[in-house]
């Protein structure tokens, strides 16, 4: 079976010229079959670095690999790859890629600054293995003679003079490999150029849901690569893809433990002024959080003394969605600096996991931030015009008593739209309502000089707490001042629905049908000629009496739909402030590379060589290839060769908040709104709330106050950004 290799290349390894002849290249092995293997670059190292390392590379390799994921390490090995040579010939290409003659090559003196003579020709040949690979001294020596031994190796060579555009001063290219105890030089190799993965730059991630497709091919793909990626496992993708992610942090595991130092910013007044004000924003925010913190503590205490007596239970009843939401509200005061605090030493090893846990670690203090700075803007705007909003309201609820309720009930009391209705019927149900009304107007009489008081209140809880705890006040409110006409609906939604059971019962007693309650069906029935003529002396007043109690049904129903309809957009609106991404979208809007969904490739040419008679084929041929090219891809001599860039595709927006307001969703029922229709069909009474989900409200801590406000002002310094932080990465 033909062989087949990807390698995957960091693209900065190939924008700069190599800083030595041989260097060492470090990254996994990553086999998904027998004859498929896929080699992940990670970074290169020269040999001086390697030579003046005290400590052994074994044991750098082993630390170095044991700090990476735990699902990285059950795949593949962290480990010394092979070499990175660059050896130009004299007339412009890469030297014979045939083993057992490597005492013929003849290299090339341009560029070297003048000739190489015969010692210096033999020294570097006795440097070279019988297959090619370049040898080096102690225990280095035998770190390489083990690779390749037991594992793998390869050895990778270029030429820095071919400029190939992009950025990319020059490809690289296998020269062979030893697989498996075999020196393996004819392969089909798909050399891959990716950018290393950093963290706030971007990363790679593999995404198949609402993600298009994107492949941008300059020629015609051969027939192996399609091959190649078929017979590859997903697992084994996600593998590499999680490789990739975790270069840079593999490289800062190594050059820590190599004992290489990094750049250090210079300190400067810049740097000073940056510490300074991120200190004060620490102590500024730290004592704001404290001074919270032992408010929420008095009341806590408060009401515990109280939290058994009938007022309380009665108020978190009546005021339940304010009392949740203030719940959440005082856990996530309590709790963000600790949640900011967070450090999951997972996310350290994978550029792909240190990116959800910082938007997991910010999600929480970002949405407190954009709810207070709502509730800022709607607060201090009802400060400001407190006594118009308040004379405004007030002349709405009159409005809609005097000209919606009781004009409504004095109209049903009469000929509503011509209909004929029961007189007596309806003056009693229209004397009923109007009383109703009448007296739950007395009573809100008295509370309206209290109502400006009422509106700054929810002007100085809005700024305070954020939006949210006003939002759900007004919702709870709202249902507190309606109920009367909630009562009212109440009762006739009972009487409409009383009187259809009935009618109904009578229908099947004249079919000679009767319920079974237990069997949930419709039974034969034989009744007696007294049960006939009982009901159809019921049932002629109760069919001629449903018109009355229909139009009043009618009424109250679409009064109490309306109340219900707005009680459930302000729920809606208060879960989906929660639920809102908004450092996900911040984020997506300055560098959207952070949110990948998936990978294409961009293919840049494709070689097919022989042994004897290396060919490169041009884009123009392999976009319209021969029959010779065609035949040369089956002969087991040939090397196929393909170069592409790694490119990611990216979330829209939507693809971002979709998933946070489905999880909103997911309380509610999908026959809600046919339940509500039938229920008004019937006379059932209608849900006034929706159901959505809310954040799950945090357990209360205790801690004293001089420790919390330390907690808030070191997890603020944590967050300061390094100026050192993947220096020279």
């Amino acid at each position: 079976m033909r062989r087949q290799c990807r390698i995957w290349w960091p693209k900065h390894l190939s924008s700069a010229e190599p800083s030595s002849s041989y260097t060492f290249l470090f990254g996994w092995f990553i086999s998904c079959a027998s004859a498929s293997l896929d080699i992940v670059v990670a970074f290169s190292c020269d040999e001086v670095s390697l030579y003046n390392c005290q400590s052994s590379l074994k044991d750098i390799l082993v630390e170095t690999n044991s700090s990476m994921s735990v699902i990285l390490q059950d795949k593949s090995v962290f480990s010394l790859l092979g070499q990175f040579a660059t050896c130009p010939s004299s007339n412009g290409q890469l030297f014979s890629v045939g083993m057992g003659d490597y005492d013929q090559r003849k290299f090339s003196t341009e560029g070297t600054g003048g000739a190489m003579n015969t010692k210096g020709m033999l020294r570097q040949k006795n440097k070279l293995c019988c297959c090619g690979c370049h040898k080096v001294d102690g225990l280095l020596e035998k770190h390489r003679k083990a690779a390749i031994g037991s594992n793998c190796w390869i050895q990778i060579v270029c030429d820095p003079r071919e400029i190939c555009g992009r950025n990319i001063r020059f490809i690289p290219k296998l020269h062979h490999i030893h697989w498996n105890g075999q020196i393996v030089s004819q392969c089909d190799v798909h050399i891959i150029l990716y950018e290393t993965p950093r963290y706030g730059a971007h990363h790679f991630s593999l995404s198949f849901w609402n993600s298009p497709e994107k492949v941008k091919t300059l020629i015609k793909k051969p027939k192996w690569i399609d091959e190649l990626h078929q017979k590859q496992p997903l697992n084994y993708l996600d593998a590499v893809i999680q490789s990739m992610n975790s270069a840079t942090a593999s490289k800062l595991v190594f050059d820590r433990h190599m004992g290489s130092k990094r750049s250090f910013a210079k300190f400067s007044i810049n740097c000073m002024f940056i510490a300074l004000v991120w200190q004060l924003l620490a102590v500024s925010m730290a004592s704001l959080s404290t001074i919270f913190y032992i408010f929420l503590q008095f009341l806590h205490r408060l009401l515990s003394f109280v939290s058994q007596t009938w007022i309380y239970i009665t108020a978190a009843r009546v005021f339940n969605t304010t009392w949740i939401n203030i719940q959440i509200r005082c856990g996530q005061i309590l709790h963000w600096p600790i949640v900011l605090q967070g450090n999951d030493l997972r996310s350290q090893s994978c550029v792909e996991y240190a990116e959800k846990a910082a938007l997991h670690k910010h999600s929480m203090w970002s949405s407190l931030a954009v709810d207070v700075l709502l509730g800022n803007l709607i607060g201090f705007s009802l400060l400001f015009h407190a006594e118009s909003i308040c004379s405004w309201v007030l002349n709405f609820a009159n409005d809609t008593t005097n000209e919606l309720l009781r004009s409504g009930c004095v109209w049903l009391m009469g000929v509503p739209a011509g209909f004929k209705l029961n007189t007596e019927l309806a003056g009693v149900l229209g004397m009923i309502s109007l009383n109703a009304i009448q007296i739950w107007s007395t009573l809100w009489f008295f509370v309206d000089p209290f109502f400006i008081y009422l509106v700054k209140g929810l002007a100085i809880l809005g700024i305070l707490s954020g939006m949210t705890v006003p939002a759900a006040l007004v919702r709870d409110l709202i249902v507190l001042v309606t109920l009367h006409v909630s009562t009212l609906h109440w009762m006739i939604s009972l009487l409409y629905s009383q009187q259809i059971q009935a009618l109904a019962a009578l229908w099947r007693l004249f079919r000679g049908r009767k319920w079974n309650p237990l069997r949930q069906r419709l039974d034969s029935y034989d009744y007696t000629v007294k049960q006939h003529i009982v009901g159809s002396l019921v049932f002629t007043p109760l069919l001629l009496l449903l018109p009355t109690t229909s139009v009043f049904y009618i009424f109250f129903t679409m009064m109490n739909s309306s109340i219900s309809l707005i009680c459930i957009l302000i729920e809606v609106t208060i879960s989906v402030i929660h639920a809102t991404p908004y450092i996900n979208i911040v984020l997506w809007l300055v560098r959207r590379r952070r949110f990948p969904a998936g990978i294409w490739f961009e293919i840049v040419s494709y070689h097919s060589a022989s042994i004897t008679s290396p060919e490169i084929v041009s884009l123009d041929k392999i976009s319209s290839p021969s029959k010779k090219s065609q035949h040369q891809e089956n002969i087991s001599g040939v090397s196929n060769v393909l170069i592409s860039i790694l490119h990611s595709n990216f979330l829209t927006i939507g693809q971002i908040a979709m998933p946070h307001y489905r999880k909103v969703f997911t309380g509610v029922s999908r026959s809600f709104f046919a339940r509500s229709a039938y229920g008004i069909l019937t006379g059932k009474r209608i849900a006034s709330t929706l159901g959505t989900k809310l954040p799950s409200t945090m357990p209360w801590i205790f801690m004293p106050y001089k420790e919390y406000w330390c907690l808030c002002r070191n997890s603020i310094l944590a967050c300061m950004p390094e100026h050192d932080h993947h220096a020279g990465q």
